[in-house]
């Protein structure tokens, strides 16, 4: 009984160690890795991905190296700028291993290493500026950087690809004097550009007006003309009707005193003037409506009465205005009256 337990026993051990053996021979590495192998506590060579044979005991992985593009942020580091302000710059680095052997024998920790040469390259980049061209030069700034340790970590096998300021932080000071002078620039912008667009507004006003101006004078030009030919128009219409019809005299004076009430409307009406070419006229249709016909000799006046003339009873004498001769001045009272 005891016999079959020690056999079990050496078989179990022998199992183990042949597993040991098996997982120390084959060696899996993954893609974009790369294992560093010593034999007897020297490089022996690098592992690319895939399946690897190892010499179990003898060939031992040193470390394992990422083969892909790394991102490490540094915290933020204290640099004096030329005019002498401290700004707190945060930096962000982009690096590859290109060579897994240098970046485990040359180096220690090439992290720690990327980090001191960035912050020496920094300080010494930033010393150089002033603060308002640190603000303002930050592709510059990383082209330096960038070009600084390219060439100081390329004997660690390391690539820096882009270096970024991430953040930089004047003192607290200048950060309210910057915003203040923002503050002041954003308002005499915004000032200009109110300016700009009242003048713009009142620009457009004006010639608005002007335009609506000149449209309502030419409109007005217009009906002007239009109304002065209507009325050339139906004045030549009227005399080519009166022509054509033959008024005698006696017709237009009978006219003329039907128009004669339509003037006597109105108290202000007091007195009408009569032309003296009229008088032959006036004096036919007096006799035509049953009055006896009253000479016309030293300005006499025919008197017409209002009921057969179909005047306003208040008219009661027609007076015939004479012309004066050369010489004569009227007399007080004499002139038409009403």
């Amino acid at each position: 009984m005891s016999g079959s337990i020690v056999t079990l026993v050496v078989v179990l051990a022998l199992l183990l160690f042949v597993a040991s053996v098996i997982l120390r021979t084959i060696k899996i590495v993954p893609q974009q890795t790369a294992v560093i192998i010593e034999r007897l506590g020297s490089y022996s060579r690098t592992l690319d991905d895939g399946m690897h044979i190892l010499v179990p005991f003898i060939d031992k992985p040193r470390a394992t190296i990422d083969l892909r593009e790394q991102v490490v942020t540094f915290p933020p580091q204290p640099v004096i700028t030329s005019d002498n302000l401290v700004v707190s710059i945060d930096t962000v680095i982009y690096y590859t291993v290109t060579d897994a052997k240098s970046a485990v024998y040359e180096i220690a920790n090439f992290i720690q290493g990327i980090e001191q040469l960035t912050v020496t390259t920094l300080r010494n980049v930033i010393g150089s500026l002033d603060l308002e061209e640190t603000l303002t030069s930050r592709d510059q700034i990383n082209g330096q950087l960038r070009g600084v340790l390219d060439q100081e970590t390329g004997r660690w096998g390391i690539r820096v690809n882009r270096v970024e300021l991430k953040a930089i932080d004047p003192p607290h000071s200048v950060q309210d004097s910057m915003e203040k002078q923002m503050r002041a620039e954003r308002d005499k912008r915004a000032a200009i550009l109110t300016a700009e667009g009242t003048k713009q507004s009142a620009i457009l006003t004006a010639q608005g007006e002007k335009e609506a101006q000149i449209l309502r004078a030419e409109g007005s030009a217009q009906a002007r003309v239009l109304e002065a030919r209507g009325q050339a128009q139906a004045i030549e219409e009227v005399f080519d009707a009166i022509h054509k019809g033959q008024p005698t005299q006696d017709l237009l004076a009978y006219q003329y005193l039907q128009v004669l009430p339509q003037l006597a409307r109105g108290d202000a009406n007091k007195m009408w003037i009569i032309p003296s070419e009229l008088t032959d006229a006036l004096r036919g249709v007096s006799s035509a409506l049953g009055g006896p016909p009253t000479p016309n000799a030293g300005g006499s006046t025919p008197v017409i009465p209002a009921a057969r003339t179909g005047l306003h009873p208040t008219i009661e004498r027609v007076q015939t205005a004479a012309p004066a001769t050369a010489g004569e001045t009227p007399e007080d009272g004499a002139g038409p009256t009403a």
